[in-house]
């Protein structure tokens, strides 16, 4: 095997590939990228549950293929001078590394260890901007849970009715929801469930343009075809939350309140909470004003933010992050802020009245004195 290619290319598809090789793992092989040298030359990571796979132009001399270390090889490859980079491979799997002066040898595992990327042969699929898809995710995956008791909640809901497509995620505390109208859709009306860690090398991957991602659904797997990379995820199997059911539809109390100002109110009032120093925000809605207060062993803070509508002097407190995570999310200027009761749901939607998006924060009981 003997190939040659840009530095820079090759950099970045190590770099894309690398983030789901295992750092430590039973099979050797899977610690390593997958090098393919044939027309093109194709790089593969892949740890049983996630892959990647990029392709890039290389001049191919000698065909092959070989499974190199992939802490090491980026590395290497990342300390380089910025030429071109020459890798040739011997029959033993030694892999000589060559650019301008720089020689490296390094020991390679044959390509029949590594395990074979699962195939997705699902002939349902939709296509979406690639800047699209990237600001959904973007504007849910926060709201993931890491509680590995349930597993199906580690992942975000994709909903598929009609054209419009809808991505929920949860973690018990929280709920985000984004959806987009699809421009066409070749797949039935279905809804599945991906890896939150999937997602983020998605979200990573996808650029800012309108070139666009084809999304596949496999049977048991999940294909998402970004430009020359594709990223192979399994699904997760199991009940996700009925999250039409959670989201309350009765708030009698609607505010309206420019995100940005709220945001700084709250970021304000944080700045006295710690790890070690948790404590709520407590919020006040009055009419036309929301009056903010927190208090920890460092001291008391307060801040106000002006805001349309009554809401009727109710108090409620909120995980600080929590509520700074929805207002981050939220794509818009100008937001709806629906309210309950001290303990139910704060609702965070759209203030023209559309379904775009949908925060969901629980509150946090208040002490008296907190």
């Amino acid at each position: 095997m003997k190939f040659s290619c840009e530095k820079s290319q090759l950099l970045s598809a190590i770099t894309v590939t690398s983030k789901v090789a295992s750092a430590k793992s039973a099979v050797p092989a899977l610690e390593g990228l997958l090098l393919e040298a044939g027309v093109i030359l194709k790089i593969s990571g892949y740890d049983l549950k996630t892959g990647i796979k990029t392709e890039i132009p290389a001049e191919v001399t000698e065909p092959g293929a070989v499974v190199l270390n992939a802490r090491l090889l980026g590395e290497i490859i990342r300390k380089l001078p910025d030429d071109i980079v020459a890798i040739s491979v011997a029959s033993d799997n030694m892999a000589t590394i060559t650019c301008g002066p720089s020689i490296f040898n390094i020991s390679g595992t044959p390509a029949s260890d590594y395990p074979e990327l699962p195939s997705v042969d699902g002939q349902s699929a939709i296509c979406i901007p690639q800047n699209t898809l990237k600001r959904m995710i973007a504007e849910t995956i926060f709201a993931v849970s890491d509680n590995e008791s349930q597993p199906i909640h580690t992942g975000s809901l994709f909903e598929l009715e009609g054209k419009m497509l809808t991505i929920v995620s949860v973690d018990g505390f929280r709920l985000a929801l984004r959806r987009e109208q699809l421009e066409k859709s070749e797949m039935e009306d279905c809804s599945f469930v991906v890896p939150g860690s999937a997602l983020g090398e998605v979200e990573k991957i996808a650029s800012d343009s309108e070139e666009t991602v084809k999304l596949t659904l496999g049977s048991k797997h999940i294909l998402f075809a970004i430009g020359d990379t594709v990223v192979i995820s399994r699904r997760i199997e199991g009940n996700f939350l009925d999250y039409k059911r959670v989201i309350p539809q009765g708030n009698k109390i609607r505010l309206t309140v420019e995100k940005r100002c709220f945001m700084d109110a709250v970021e304000r009032v944080s700045l006295i909470i710690s790890e070690k120093l948790k404590s709520p925000v407590r919020c006040i809605f009055s009419d036309g004003e929301a009056k903010l207060f927190t208090a920890t062993a460092l001291g008391k803070a307060s801040d106000s933010c002006k805001l349309t509508g009554d809401g009727e002097d109710l108090e409620i407190g909120f995980n600080n992050k929590y509520l700074l995570d929805a207002l981050k999310a939220a794509p818009a200027d100008i937001v709806s802020v629906s309210l309950g009761t001290s303990v139910s749901p704060c609702v965070i939607s759209p203030a023209d009245g559309t379904d775009s998006f949908t925060y969901l924060v629980l509150p946090v009981r208040l002490k008296a004195g907190e």
